[in-house]
């Protein structure tokens, strides 16, 4: 099956170069038609666990993302039609804080459900190969949200994106690929800021966040329940899932994310399993507050996080907001095999020290941010992970057969001005492409110093919680310079 998948994918390669070449023999397109990095065969092992999991190799596939678990999470759909998962996979880095992204230059990493069509696929990226998220959606436009060119890619380097190993981003990006050839359209990634769980929902139920996160947690509910990927749409500044026409509606709603929501209904056995979930999550969860469960600490100082399996490949590794970073977790997880090479000059995640010796950034809703005097941290706004040099196979093989090309993020609206911060050794401004890289095994490095503990702030210091319509809830603010990476080309 692998030899023939093989073969397939370089006669499919063949013929989109042939089709470029009789239509002006475009050199850019052929380069991306004939991309080893792209047209690398899904792997063995996965081909094997797809026959176990009575899977096509070319049904539809569905990705799930979670930021405090940093893990990514690949669902394919089996022959019942329902999505099983397929393989979930480490995160080696991701960037910003628990929450959505509001702005250019934040560094946050996006939350929310996001549409990938093969126009979003880049296979020139230069951190080994990429897919935009496709963030903004409508929803955050609609919220007035900026960024662009946030991206799941290779390298372990993130500054708004979710990055993985090479290695790992050439099987996810393979998966997507595969369901591309087999008729899906688009696929759905669905970003969270941990697994939406009774137990997670009592720990962040203070984080001013939780009105966005309890509404995101209907999508995930719907998913749960049905194993179907949910039917995603946008009203009144807020997201809808599974609706359809009303009972004696001719056509079905029509929907816009600023505008007030047209009659719709949900699925009644779709209904009714959610609401009973919701019941029993939140019986749990209100059970759970009431046994004291400790709530977990807001502006921590500290930039993103990092699966324990690689911070423990790393001298004073730490996996920042990511769960299971005590020394002794990081230890006994040593001798276990790294899922992909890590870069020599990979940074962990580690506690803001600029930032501790200033007044504390609080976290606000996104109302109050901008009319209130608070302090909001900003990156430079020429920060982006690399864009496509050209339109690539897949983008015109989108324009083809009429899917995408609107929702291009890189045309997003213009980043806002770079607050003012002091002044820093200047990065490079880009990286090489890259092939395969080996960490080197003895790095000469500066003698390591115990970190200090990040600064906590009080309950008190939080802002009292807004009277705003918006139910998108809010994101906390990110401070500047937390995060010293080699690339300014990468959000």
């Amino acid at each position: 099956m692998t030899h023939r998948t093989l073969v397939r994918a370089l006669l499919t390669s063949a013929v989109l170069a042939a089709g470029v070449m009789l239509a002006g023999c475009d050199s850019d397109q052929i380069s991306l038609a004939q991309n080893a990095k792209a047209n690398q065969p899904v792997p063995p092992k996965l081909v094997a666990a797809m026959t176990e999991k009575d899977m096509d190799m070319q049904s539809p596939i569905l990705v799930r993302l979670f930021k405090q678990e940093a893990e990514l999470e690949v669902w394919k759909q089996n022959r019942s039609g329902q999505f099983a998962l397929l393989k979930t996979y480490p995160i080696c880095r991701w960037s910003g804080d628990l929450g959505p992204k509001v702005r250019e230059g934040d560094r946050q990493a996006p939350e929310g459900f996001y549409s990938i069509n093969p126009s979003q696929m880049n296979p020139q990226s230069a951190y080994y190969l990429s897919f935009n998220t496709g963030y903004p959606n409508a929803f955050d436009k609609a919220l007035g949200r900026t960024g662009s060119q946030l991206m799941v890619h290779g390298d372990c380097s993130s500054r708004g994106c979710y990055a993985m190993t090479d290695e790992q981003i050439a099987e996810i990006y393979s998966l997507g690929r595969e369901s591309f050839f087999g008729g899906q359209k688009a696929f759905q990634l669905q970003a969270y800021p941990f697994r939406m769980t009774p137990v997670n929902m009592a720990k962040h139920r203070n984080n001013p966040n939780m009105p966005f996160w309890k509404m995101i947690k209907e999508g995930y509910d719907h998913f749960e329940v049905t194993k179907q990927e949910p039917k995603v749409d946008f009203c009144e500044k807020k997201y809808v899932f599974d609706a359809v026409k009303a009972p004696g509606a001719t056509r079905d709603p029509v929907f816009d994310a600023s505008a007030k929501c047209p009659a719709y209904v949900i699925p009644e056995e779709i209904a009714s399993a959610v609401h009973e979930k919701e019941q029993r999550d939140a019986a749990e969860t209100a059970k759970l507050v009431s046994k004291g469960t400790p709530v977990a600490r807001l502006n921590t100082g500290i930039d993103g996080g990092m699966n324990a399996i690689f911070a423990s490949k790393i001298p004073e590794g730490n996996t920042g907001l990511s769960e299971g970073g005590d020394s002794q977790a990081l230890a006994s997880m040593s001798l276990a095999r790294a899922p992909g090479t890590i870069p020599g000059t990979v940074n962990p995640p580690k506690p803001n020290l600029a930032v501790q010796q200033e007044e504390p950034v609080v976290a606000t809703t996104s109302s109050t941010a901008s009319s209130a005097g608070t302090r909001v941290a900003s990156a430079n706004a020429s920060d982006k992970s690399a864009a496509d040099k050209s339109e690539g196979f897949f983008s015109s093989f989108a324009r083809k057969v009429g899917i995408g090309g609107t929702a291009d993020a890189s045309k997003t609206t213009a980043p806002a001005p770079a607050a003012a911060a002091p002044a820093k050794p200047k990065v490079a401004e880009a990286k090489p492409q890259s092939v395969v890289r080996v960490a080197p095994k003895a790095e000469p490095k500066q003698a390591a110093k115990p970190a200090p503990k990040p600064q906590v702030t009080t309950a008190a210091a939080a802002p009292a919680p807004t009277s705003s319509t918006q139910l998108a809830g809010s994101a906390p603010v990110v401070q500047t310079n937390s995060f010293d990476t080699r690339f300014s080309a990468v959000k």
